[in-house]
């Protein structure tokens, strides 16, 4: 599996990475614009992410954005719903009205922080990841 990790806080990126790097290759961004820049590059190598683990919160552009652009990218390309990166939301704002907005941008899953590594398990078993 190929995982983009999208995450500004050290901590956080190096407990995802903790958890995720035992279910294939990683790359990490620290930031909205880097992320995009990884998965356009991935893209036209033709090796797509499986799944983005997306922070809301990052600098330069922030996690809804870049989930927006994301989706739109794929749905560019023809991509249909079920060959879709899988996405995990991961933030420390439980705001409902914050998990509702990137809900409508068509993540797949929300994971408060600080992250509990069996949710984590569980959702990649859901996504047939794990």
């Amino acid at each position: 599996m190929k995982i983009l990790i999208a995450e500004d806080d050290f901590t956080s990126r190096k407990y995802i990475i903790k958890v995720l790097s035992a279910y294939g290759e990683y790359d990490v961004t620290v930031n909205g614009l880097e992320a995009i820049e990884a998965y356009v590059m991935a893209i036209e190598e033709g090796t797509p992410y499986d799944l983005i683990c997306l922070d809301i919160m990052m600098p330069k552009i922030d996690g809804l954005r870049t989930l927006r652009y994301i989706r739109e990218k794929e749905a560019e390309m023809g991509v249909v719903p079920e060959k879709r990166a899988k996405i995990i939301i991961t933030s420390a704002l439980a705001e409902t009205d914050i998990v509702y907005k990137s809900f409508e941008e068509g993540y797949e899953a929300f994971i408060a922080k600080p992250m509990d590594s069996e949710k984590l398990h569980e959702i990649l078993k859901e996504f047939g990841l794990a």
